[in-house]
């Protein structure tokens, strides 16, 4: 029986079109010629067959019986010791061929392949990068590296080539000219025109020349959507960075997710990678401009939802997947003006970071010093002292050369007086909340408090971009934090710069000969779910308090939460669901609200469907066992069957909660 691979190997072959020069340089090299290249780069703009090409080599490869590795660039760590543990049978197994496809987008691994990572690859191996990048020059110019090394620009097709194309596609004969000159030689455009078939090329509206080629092929490929779940799941699609089945259905619960997703599998723009669905970047971005004119009202909601969901994943996530999340959460507003200010998106002199170690503590100081003066980097070795995981320092990624520092500390009230006497800017922070809203035990502050990047110091830049990124997570995951401030020397111009995000205490705190500006938010005033919002409407006003701070989806983690702590009473005076609408007016909040919950809890009981809920709420939270397994045991019933019950219960008790946050407690 012929398997799945082997069919989809057959159909490649049959419509791959062209490139014939590639084919045959890369069967050569299979092959072990000798004076064939060793590394194969391949670049050209989006649309023109890249990755094509590359699932085509991939199956040459894997006929000769070589392994493969295909990694995809777009979600290739920014730590080079993470790739070479992705790509390790490169340098240990024999023959082995590395593909990276969408190289652009880990672009700064370029001099760290051909410096450190190429040249220890194993015996008969050989690497293909593709990317809409040209290399840097001096690689192809190198003597060492002219004949190990190809280069290939990929080219639109030839008329002939084309014309064969829509050929294979059965594109009836009367519409092929038609087709030809709206899309030209573009391999996409070429391929969704014959994926739409001729169905779709016989209306001529749709044939009809325009600038916007692939809006109309995409109109012409998509048509009329089977159903309004259709349509809301590639409102997922255009918005998130990639979707899994998994995303669909927290984002759409009322659909069948399995089948939206087989759906977008299916369309021919989609890709599909190790996170999930990833539609082809010229295409996402024409497929979202459309949604975002014809229907405002529903993109914005979709980013919402989208928002809500990674937010949970974010605080739920273990450490590893933390910064991922963090980075496709911001993905969904990179157009804004807001998030543009504070953030460049480039990938130039890119970095990654790593937690202070103490041999990196004597450049650290030195940069400091050089940036800042002498008092300054006093205050970075007291803190380095105080709290070392706070430090992140930033290599290169070509050369793994430390070029900045970043430090976030963790502040719990009351604060140290040592603290305040030592650090004129904490100081001055503390005395911004006392001034405002005090921090109450239990609760901390957090201060991204240096910022040192030598040769860009404190501009927009990578550093900050994944600093902020730091901090804005750390936000979101922190139990108790009141407050966020950060520290900018320059302080009318970042005054300019976190505008709608930050607020400015006008507090001027001095270190040495410079003064500093200290801007600040109040998590307990504007939860990071509500301080996301002003990305998501792209404002400059503050967000509006409504009825409740947070969305549905943090209130039921915020409830999940304080169940979690509720047999701890200082834990609890610190969690989430105090800062909500249905604890404003409590005249003693944390007991009132541990009152609450208990009330709410038994109430469950009144309902023939909430006995056992309430059973397995009590047992799970409040009886003091010490596992989910004793819980269990101690109501007499499965560990499945409990765990079924616990959910209907969190499921009802949540609901009953948030209508009080809505509209206040029942008469």
């Amino acid at each position: 029986m012929v398997s799945v691979g082997e069919r989809l190997s057959t159909a490649r072959v049959r419509a791959f079109i062209g490139r014939d020069e590639q084919l045959e340089r890369f069967g050569a090299a299979l092959t072990g010629d000798p004076q064939a290249p060793f590394a194969f780069y391949v670049f050209g703009p989006g649309g023109i067959g890249k990755s094509t090409l590359l699932r085509r080599l991939a199956d040459h490869a894997r006929a000769a019986g070589r392994l493969l590795l295909e990694l995809d660039g777009r979600f290739v760590s920014r730590d080079p010791a993470d790739f070479e543990r992705a790509a390790g049978p490169f340098l240990d197994v024999p023959g082995t061929v590395l593909f990276v496809d969408s190289f652009e987008h880990c672009q700064w691994l370029e001099s760290w392949l051909w410096h450190h990572f190429l040249p220890r690859a194993a015996d008969g191996t050989l690497v293909v990068l593709a990317g809409r990048l040209a290399p840097q020059p001096q690689w192809a110019a190198d003597p060492a590296w002219s004949e190990l090394l190809h280069v290939t620009e990929l080219e639109p097709f030839s008329a002939e080539q084309a014309r064969s194309l829509l050929v294979a596609a059965r594109i009836r004969p009367e519409l092929r000219d038609r087709v030809l000159r709206f899309a030209g030689g573009n391999p996409l455009a070429l391929s969704l025109a014959a994926a739409a078939g001729s169905a779709g090329c016989s209306r001529e509206e749709i044939w009809a020349p325009s600038a916007d080629v692939l809006r109309t092929l995409l109109t012409g490929l998509i048509g009329e959507v089977p159903s309004a779940g259709h349509r809301r799941a590639l409102e997922v699609a255009a918005q998130a960075y990639a979707t899994s089945e998994e995303l669909l259905a927290a984002v759409l619960p009322e659909e069948d997710a399995h089948l939206l997703f087989s759906w977008l599998r299916d369309l021919p723009f989609m890709e599909s990678t190790h996170q999930g669905l990833h539609p082809h970047d010229a295409a996402r971005e024409t497929l979202a401009a459309d949604l975002r004119w014809r229907a405002p009202n529903a993109f914005v909601t979709m980013r919402r939802r989208l928002a809500d969901e990674y937010l949970r994943i974010l605080r739920e996530a273990p450490e590893e997947r933390v910064w991922t999340v963090t980075d496709e959460l911001f993905y969904l507003f990179r157009e804004g003006k807001t998030l543009a200010r504070l953030r460049t998106w480039s990938r130039e002199a890119e970095v990654h970071d790593r937690p202070l170690h103490p041999a990196d503590l004597d450049v650290v100081l030195r940069m400091a010093e050089e940036t800042e003066g002498r008092a300054s980097a006093d205050l970075v070795r007291y803190w380095a002292q105080r709290q070392p995981g706070a430090f992140s320092v930033y290599r290169l990624v070509s050369t793994g050369r430390v070029v900045a520092f970043t430090a976030r500390l963790a502040l719990p009230a009351p604060p140290d007086p040592e603290d305040l006497a030592t650090d004129p800017v904490v100081a001055a922070a503390w005395q911004h909340t006392e001034a405002t809203a005090p921090v109450r035990p239990g609760e901390h502050i957090g201060i991204s408090r240096f910022s040192v990047y030598p040769e860009r110091y404190q501009v927009p830049s990578r550093v900050i971009d994944l600093s902020s990124s730091r901090a804005q997570a750390e936000s979101a995951r922190a139990r108790g934090r009141a407050y966020g401030f950060a520290v900018w020397r320059d302080a009318e111009t970042w005054a300019e710069r976190v505008r709608g995000t930050l607020g400015d205490t006008g507090a001027r705190p001095r270190v040495g000969a410079h003064s500093y500006g200290l801007f600040a938010v109040d998590w307990r005033q504007v939860p990071v779910d509500a301080w996301l919002q002003r990305f998501m409407v792209d404002t400059d006003e503050p967000v509006r308090s409504g009825p409740s701070p947070v969305s549905r989806s943090a209130f039921e983690q915020a409830v999940r939460e304080a169940l979690t702590h509720w047999r701890d009473a200082g834990a609890f005076a610190a969690c989430a669901l105090l800062r909500a609408r249905l604890a404003a007016d409590l005249g003693d909040p944390v007991e009132e609200l541990r009152a609450l919950l208990r009330s709410a809890v038994d109430d469950l009981a009144q309902d023939p469907r909430g006995v056992r809920a309430r059973e397995a709420l009590m047992a799970g939270y409040f009886s003091g066992a010490p596992t989910q397994e004793a819980a269990a045991r101690r109501i007499g019933l499965p560990f499945g069957t409990y765990r079924r019950h616990l959910r209907q219960g969190l499921d009802l008790l949540c609901e009953d909660l948030w209508q009080r946050e809505l509209h206040g407690p029942p008469e």
